[in-house]
């Protein structure tokens, strides 16, 4: 994460703690007020986790503040999503990203994908090409990303945890590097969904989209969704967002194939890579 990045968003959270303290509040009374999680408010005043528009106007509300004090704590938010990061998101920082603390946290994940692998399915060579791909990426934030990235991934094999993915076959034609890459990236994609705590859907390019996908996101639990962009990642918590996320990934995962459909699938698009490697190598 970016120096500057990072000193704004602990700017943006030592003046919402000044402005709970002044309001004679804690943590737990203030995410109650505004309907967030308790470790929310605490990742927010810490620096740790920028909110998204909607909690901060929740945390704001909660807080009872005058137009002018709110406008000052909206211009710090503004700010920290215009200072560049030092590999492009969140999710691509070394430590304390916001997907990674939401992932940990959660007992079911459900992921939806349209162009990119998600990201507990990357091999380390295709997320590589991921945070390289992300402005000012540096080879030694890149290196950190992948690492941290390819270590959150051991929470497949949990017991007690459920992971559901589900994918456009436009993903799996979406490629970066050279073929040889794609085909160890299809080996782990068929290990994953041969896992008992991992169900891993396509939807078909044949089959008709129920939404016109817009972006990625991941669900977890039932509690928020982490929402995926070009400039980074929000969460949302509100209970009628998360619900209409829910609904949403209902209707991807009831479009896709799962099981042996799905394998049939994967093992066709990694033929076809195969042929493409052949002939490049002729």
């Amino acid at each position: 994460m970016g120096s500057e990045r990072r000193e704004l968003m602990k700017a943006l959270g030592a003046r919402l703690r000044g402005l709970r303290t002044e309001a004679g509040l804690t943590g737990a009374v203030l995410a109650q007020r505004a309907g967030v999680g308790q470790p929310t408010v605490s990742k927010v005043e810490n620096g740790r986790m920028v909110p998204s528009l909607d909690v901060l106007g929740r945390l704001l509300l909660a807080l009872d503040l005058d137009e002018s004090t709110s406008r000052e704590v909206r211009g710090l938010l503004v700010a920290v999503e215009a200072a560049p990061d030092a590999v492009g998101t969140n999710e691509e920082a070394p430590s304390g990203t916001v997907l990674d603390d939401a992932v940990r946290s959660a007992r079911l994940v459900r992921s939806f994908q349209c162009v990119v692998l998600p990201a507990m399915l990357q091999s380390a060579e295709y997320a590589r090409h991921v945070f390289a791909s992300a402005p000012y990426s540096t080879p030694e934030a890149v290196g950190r990303a992948v690492a941290a990235r390819v270590e959150r991934q051991s929470l497949l094999y949990e017991p007690g945890r459920e992971s559901v993915f589900v994918l456009t076959e436009a993903v799996l034609r979406t490629w970066p590097g050279d073929p040889s890459l794609m085909l160890a990236q299809f080996d782990r994609l068929l290990a994953v969904e041969s896992l008992s705590t991992v169900r891993l859907g396509v939807i078909p390019w044949r089959r008709a989209v129920p939404v016109m996908p817009r972006h990625g996101f991941t669900l977890c639990d039932r509690r928020a969704v982490v929402v995926e962009a070009f400039r980074g990642e929000r969460v949302v918590e509100g209970s009628d967002e998360v619900a209409a996320y829910e609904e949403t990934f209902r209707h991807f995962e009831e479009a896709a194939v799962f099981g042996g459909e799905a394998r049939e699938l994967l093992v066709r698009v990694m033929r076809e890579f195969q042929e493409l490697e052949d002939s490049t190598t002729r």
